[in-house]
């Protein structure tokens, strides 16, 4: 088994979700993000870095962090 077969594995036993869903859910929060950072508006930009953290952790990636948020 390669390694990124074992990542989805685990991925998908930590979430009620199947790897595609979190994948696609995570595409869409970097998207909702970029909108909110163009359109300055700061509590969304900390609503969708909490949604892509917590995504990311699920899915077994590097988590990303937004030090301008404060979020690390």
């Amino acid at each position: 088994m390669t390694a990124i077969m074992s990542l989805h594995n685990e991925a998908a036993a930590r979430s009620n979700f199947t790897t595609g869903q979190s994948w696609g859910a995570l595409r869409k929060a970097w998207k909702g993000y970029r909108i909110a950072k163009v359109q300055g508006d700061a509590s969304r930009m900390r609503e969708y870095a909490g949604k892509i953290r917590k995504i990311q952790g699920e899915l077994g990636v590097s988590v990303a962090s937004f030090p301008h948020l404060g979020i690390n």
